[in-house]
């Protein structure tokens, strides 16, 4: 059973008697590095924390069907070094994969997406793009010298 966060006696006087119980954890939402199926999430997890943990939090704070809970432990790198030379190894982690229930999908969200951009006849942007093609153009070498620098004469 996972240790909650109480800050008052479990009794009050009075009515109504309120009380919160929160979690300890949190989760956090990882975009996966590689395709993952529609209806698998990947989440990052504190160490401690099970796989019946993982379903019963989803379910019962979020209301998410939970289907299957895969965990597994990331090794976290240590090919830092400090000041003084020495290595420095970063903490490990749990990642969580939850598969969720028949017909749930979930699709990351798109944040920032992109936009049409075309630059208005005469505006600032119009005018920095066309210097910088301008420029590239410049900077190109000459296609007779074969790949040669041109610090390099001939």
């Amino acid at each position: 059973m996972p240790v909650t966060r109480i800050l008052h006696p479990i009794y009050q006087l009075g009515n109504p008697q309120l009380r919160i119980f929160r979690p300890n954890w949190f989760l956090t939402l990882v975009r996966p590095g590689r395709e993952q199926p529609p209806d698998t999430v990947q989440f990052r997890i504190p160490m401690d924390m099970t796989k019946c943990d993982v379903k019963n939090y989803l379910e019962k704070i979020y209301n998410v069907p939970v289907g299957v809970v895969r965990t597994r432990i990331q090794f976290g790198s240590n090919k830092k070094r400090n000041h003084l030379n020495q290595k420095v190894k970063k903490p490990d982690y749990k990642v969580a994969y939850i598969q969720l229930a028949q017909g749930q999908t979930f699709t990351f969200p798109d944040i920032f997406p992109e936009k049409d951009r075309t630059p208005e006849e005469g505006s600032m942007e119009e005018m920095q793009e066309k210097f910088m093609e301008d420029e590239k153009q410049r900077q190109k070498g000459d296609p007779r010298r074969g790949g040669v620098t041109e610090w390099f004469g001939l």
